[in-house]
């Protein structure tokens, strides 16, 4: 190519560029960055269970590369709902429970399927721990899928960043509905005896720093099951945040708060602190 023809072309990319869409576009990979890449939503969160959805392909993929790893797969509906409830409404925008359940033992049943060593539905919606159990057995896989109960799951504030996060906070009116009331002792001592009634192999508390009094309840109800607790969002931002505050050091809180919480009986906690305690252990 001549000089001349060389300059023409450089003065001709100096002017209006916005026709050059396709620059870079030859590798597979980086035409598959333009794709959409949301899920779809909608009433019924059809994509909780897509056989080619997140959830599946990576617990199947988990399964294939980390042999050793356990796998517990929460099971809820609000992330693929359009709506962002924990089931699906009546046209009233009232919770349908029976449907609602129907639809999460179904989702429960494709993660223990796709190979979750442990299905933990978090919806809180009644019946729910019996009739994934029912299909468990049905399906002649309960010999080798853990049924973790969220049983005692509590509504309030410390939820917000993992609702932001997840894009599941609800686009109307909230989930004191179906959740737990901050001071409900006793509803959780029922919901408790309830799911283990059901069959729960495991009892959830969440969150778990300020419900110390339900995990230690937890684990007098039932004394013969492992007790988990879920250390939320809320939680582990508060605790990050004092720490830059200079409240205290973060790496003795996040321990102190965790041994609070195996005091009060939680036999497995569930928190956002893991890697950050891999790394303190392994140092």
């Amino acid at each position: 190519m001549s000089y001349a023809s060389t300059a023409a072309t450089s003065v001709s990319i100096a002017g209006d560029i916005s026709s050059q869409l396709h620059g870079g576009y030859a590798h597979p990979l980086a035409r598959q960055w333009q794709a959409e890449r949301q899920l779809t939503k909608d009433a019924l969160g059809t994509a909780a269970d897509d056989p080619n959805g997140p959830v599946i392909r990576t617990i199947r993929l988990l399964r294939q590369r980390f042999p050793q790893l356990y796998i517990t797969a929460d099971v809820c509906l609000c992330e693929y709902t359009s709506h962002g409830h924990c089931g699906i409404l009546r046209d009233d925008g009232t919770l349908n429970n029976q449907l609602s359940v129907d639809r999460i033992s179904d989702v429960a049943i494709a993660y223990a399927q796709a190979g979750a060593h442990c299905v933990a539905p978090s919806d809180m919606n009644d019946g729910r721990i019996r009739a994934i159990k029912l299909k468990l057995i049905e399906e002649g896989i309960a010999h080798k899928t853990l049924l973790m109960s969220y049983a005692a799951k509590f509504s309030g504030c410390l939820y917000g960043p993992f609702r932001d996060a997840a894009g599941s906070a609800p686009s109307f009116g909230d989930r004191r509905c179906y959740q737990l009331p901050p001071g409900g002792r006793g509803l959780a001592r029922r919901a408790i005896v309830r799911d283990i009634g059901e069959g729960a192999d495991v009892i959830m508390v969440k969150p778990a720093s300020q419900y110390l009094d339900i995990i230690s309840d937890a684990k007098e109800l039932g004394r013969d099951l492992p007790i988990a607790a879920y250390q939320v969002s809320g939680e582990f931002a508060m605790i990050h945040a004092a720490a830059k505050a200079g409240v205290f050091d973060l790496k003795a809180m996040a321990f102190e708060s965790t041994e609070g919480i195996l005091r009060a009986g939680a036999t497995i906690i569930i928190t956002y602190f893991t890697p950050e305690f891999l790394d303190w252990l392994s140092n």
